[in-house]
């Protein structure tokens, strides 16, 4: 990879901006493009280090007059929007999906002869790959701030790359592609890009079915397909036909902690839209392969389901076909509250994977195998993967609020009061009602509104199949008798369904304390009996950061893994562990390769969940290509830690790491938890008070509307300082904690040993190295100087720029690099190519948020969208955002 950005992504950067240019012109004139680009060189010079670029910049924008605030926004936050797509489009192109250093991109095939040279059989690779469990799991939380109807128009836009890079000897096709774009660039500038409302759950599943839809449909088939090559090549085998080893699993419409908008009700319809959308997918599947499959010769099992006809696959699919369009009118009658009374209906995957199955043996053993490994092996692909209802269902509640029923239950019925009883009183009532065959819960129970909703999602479990529902997640969980709380009302409430039961530890003292409860609750037998040994758990990433800070919980987190594994090994039950990450390092994002690889040894055995959050899902999987990469890179990442894990790491390691935490911890909480002037800075110095206005996302941006930061959700916290680009919840500590190791004797030899010997303290370094390289101290402190007038917090925001000016020599140090990035070319170019166009946003912005301080939030319709795009320009130059 050359120091410059790849040739084609820059010529499809300036394609993109020539032609917004041209857009820009027709509508305002041509004197305010050239405003906008009066603003560009300032940015572009300031950025060189011309100061006095810099303060030309600021004074041109606060003097800009206020009709054109949102239009100059517009122009900005367009670019950089278009700007990505370019970037995409060249990741789809050269495969490049993460960000990785030259030379380390995972590749399956090479995975696979290394697997081999390791001592692992072609045997072995194919069951290990047949038996992998990975579950991606798609989740609504509000991080994709740009609307669905521009994330189309952008989809279009990348197709008319495509047409014109491949035009070369057909000039008219490219001279139409060229129109067609200007067309679409059109459009998107003419488009409002702030939702006016918050997207309801069922609008964000809507959102995630058409990721399955649109790229997913595709992409599963040629990942099974190359996947396949592969084996035939290295193993001599096929992947058996039913193996699936990524399968998708969602939240949206299912996650309803702190989220009073997601409902029973709510839950209900969006297992019918799954249903719906299956459905109507697989009738174009179907509707192809009735047509392609006109063959006749059959074996005696297909002749005999068809009967005496001359093309018995057409037959049958005719069959399915009637079937399956059944289905999804049950599913549309369901949806819009009308009786259904046609035939009859495909409730499970088996009843639509065994007639195709049957079609697929037959033309194999009449000689038709090239046939038979077409279309038909494609949809027996999907079918393995999507089953009947796209993805499985997760839900997600709050131990609290599952306490909350057994205490109104036990006061009702003159047992006493349910929490004031100690856990082992707790768990014996529980284990005696999970044990006893009469119901608990009276028929006519006048229970609160808030019990009523819990019993009310039960009930939707008991109405639906298990393989629509995935796990049962608890969060808050801290005790046994909170997993057997919830074993207790599925039994009561769900009838024959029992979903995974997952505990979710987050804050700090949860993850120390994880072993623990999982070793008490594996230690009860009335609980073994329930489980089959299989324990799913679940660890939370966002809150544990926000709670200790990014470096000890990290280390938190790894602590947590390596004891649930020697617990569930000690008990002999199979563990899966569930990784909540979200898209930014505060949050566990980062390349998925690099983070798998860096779990503790034993945490990743071929079974693997984890959060796919807000716009990562776009990023990741919103393009067939791209799909299909990022499938490879968990595929990949998944069976080396598996097959190939990494060392276990050295006790002084272990030394190092406790001490780098404790340190960091205390230099967190010291400023966070303790220092009376961090939240009125923050407060002051960000725009979170304006973020609630955002529609970004159907759930609260506070878990509780009172209360100070500790009531803030994770997304928002980091989503506020990543816009003034001070990134303070990923590194803040992290700085005191390397400083002081390296001024100790041998400390920066041992820091370097870990960085290259341990996969764990090495990823962590990459992402905060790339982190540090998106920062940028002096926009924070053009915020502060806007925004600030308290004398003392201003000398909060000085320190706080000296503590991240300290951790970026002690990285730099440890890294032996003379600059951020030096190795990560394509990132620091991507970073350098965007700033000239991020940073007058952020001018907008602070004067924005002053103007509105000062009219006290009443500020034009105008000026209060124009900061809102300002929001949503940041956050799409800077990518991983929430």
């Amino acid at each position: 990879m050359s120091h410059d950005l790849h040739e084609s992504l820059r010529d499809n950067v300036r394609i993109l901006g020539d032609s917004l240019g041209r857009t820009i012109a027709d509508d305002l004139g041509q004197a305010f493009v050239d405003k906008i680009e009066t603003i560009r060189a300032h940015a572009k010079r300031g950025r060189q280090g011309d100061s006095l670029q810099q303060r030309e910049l600021i004074e041109y924008l606060r003097q800009l007059p206020e009709h054109d605030l949102l239009p100059v926004t517009r122009a900005f936050n367009q670019f950089l929007n278009l700007a990505n797509i370019a970037e995409q489009h060249y990741r789809a192109r050269f495969r490049r999906v993460e960000d990785y250093k030259p030379g380390s991109q995972p590749v399956l095939g090479e995975l696979l002869k290394r697997a081999q040279q390791a001592g692992n059989s072609p045997r072995k690779l194919v069951e290990t790959l047949a038996n992998m469990r990975v579950e991606l799991v798609l989740t609504a939380h509000p991080t994709e701030v740009i609307r669905r109807t521009l994330i189309q128009k952008y989809d279009a836009i990348d197709e008319c790359l495509t047409a014109i890079e491949s035009s070369d000897d057909y000039p008219e096709r490219g001279t139409r592609a060229q129109g067609r774009l200007e067309e679409l660039i059109s459009q998107a500038w003419h488009t409002d890009e702030i939702r006016h409302e918050r997207p309801t759950p069922v609008d964000e599943a809507k959102w995630g079915f058409a990721v399955i839809e649109n790229s997913l449909w595709q992409a599963v088939p040629d990942f099974h397909r190359d996947l396949d090559n592969l084996l035939l090549d290295t193993a001599g085998e096929r992947l058996p036909l039913d193996a699936a080893p990524i399968r998708y699993a969602s939240w949206m419409g299912g996650d309803r902690d702190g989220n009073p908008n997601v409902t029973a009700r709510v839950t209900r319809e969006v297992l019918l839209l799954g249903r719906w959308m299956a459905a109507d997918l697989y009738l174009r599947d179907l509707e192809q392969l009735k047509t392609e499959l006109s063959m006749w010769k059959a074996n005696s099992a297909l002749k005999a389901e068809a009967g005496d006809v001359t093309e018995p696959y057409r037959e049958v699919l005719k069959r399915l076909l009637a079937k399956m369009e059944a289905t999804r009118d049950w599913a549309k009658a369901e949806l819009e509250g009308y009786n259904y009374d046609g035939g009859p209906i495909i409730e499970t995957r088996d009843q639509l994977y065994s007639p195709l199955l049957a079609c697929y043996r037959s033309l194999c053993d009449v000689g038709l195998d090239t046939i038979a490994n077409g279309a038909l092996l494609d949809t027996l692909r999907r079918v393995a993967v999507f089953g009947v209802t796209l993805t499985k269902l997760d839900l997600r509640q709050e131990a609290s609020r599952h306490a909350q029923v057994i205490e109104e239950l036990t006061s009702a019925l003159g047992l006493g009061h349910y929490q004031e009883w100690d856990e082992a009183k707790r768990q014996e009532f529980l284990l005696a009602e999970l044990a006893s065959r009469r119901p608990l819960i009276p028929r006519r129970w006048e229970c609160s509104a808030e019990s009523r909703e819990v019993l009310d999602t039960f009930k939707v479990i008991a109405q639906e199949h298990s393989e629509a529902l995935g796990t049962y997640i608890i969060s808050m969980a801290a005790e046994p008798s909170d997993v057997l709380t919830v074993a207790l009302l599925m039994k009561e409430v769900g009838g024959q369904v029992t979903l995974p039961i997952a505990p979710l530890f987050e804050t700090l003292n949860d993850l120390d304390h994880a072993g623990e409860v999982v070793d008490k609750l594996l230690s009860i037998p009335g609980y073994r009996s329930l489980i089959d040994d299989r324990q799913e758990v679940m660890i939370g990433y966002s809150d544990s950061a926000k709670d200790a800070g990014q470096l000890a919980a990290a280390w938190a987190q790894y602590r947590a893994q390596e004891s649930l594994v020697n617990v569930c090994e000690r008990h002999g039950v199979d563990l899966t562990l569930f990784h909540g990450r979200g898209g930014t390092v505060g949050r566990g994002g980062g390349p998925a390769h690099a983070a798998i690889l860096s779990q503790p040894p034993g945490s990743v055995n071929g079974s693997l969940r984890v959060t796919e959050q807000g716009e990562m899902i776009r990023f990741k999987f919103g393009q067939p290509d791209i799909a299909l990469r990022s499938m490879e890179i968990y595929a990949c990442a998944v069976l080396e830690a598996t097959l190939l894990p990494p060392r276990t790491p050295e006790p002084h390691w272990r030394d190092e790491m406790d001490q780098l935490a404790k340190v960091a911890h205390g230099a967190y909480v010291g400023v966070v938890r303790e220092d009376p002037d961090f939240v009125p800075y923050f407060r002051a110095v960000t725009p979170e008070g304006a973020l609630g206005r955002l529609p970004l996302g159907s759930r609260p941006t506070k878990r509780r509307q009172d209360g100070g930061v500790e009531t803030l959700r994770a997304i928002p916290w980091i989503f506020a300082w990543t816009q003034i680009r001070l990134m303070l919840p990923a590194w803040l500590g992290s700085g005191e904690a390397f400083s002081t190791r390296l001024e100790q004797p041998g400390g920066r030899d041992v820091l370097q040993e870990m960085r290259n010997e341990w996969p764990f303290f090495g990823t962590y370094l990459d992402m905060l190295e790339m982190l540090l390289a998106k920062a940028d101290v002096a926009i924070a402190a053009y915020y502060e100087h806007r925004l600030v007038d308290e004398p003392s917090l201003k000398a909060l925001g000085k320190k706080l720029r000296e503590r991240f000016g300290r951790l970026e020599e002690a990285v730099l140090d440890i890294l032996q690099q003379e600059k951020l990035l030096e190795n990560t070319p394509l990132i620091r170019q991507a970073i350098d190519v965007r700033n000239p166009y991020i940073d007058p946003l952020h001018g907008l912005q602070a004067e924005l948020l002053q103007r509105n301080r000062d009219a006290d939030g009443a500020i034009s319709a105008d000026l209060s969208r124009a900061l809102m795009v300002t929001m949503a320009g940041i956050a799409a130059g800077l990518r991983n955002t929430g």
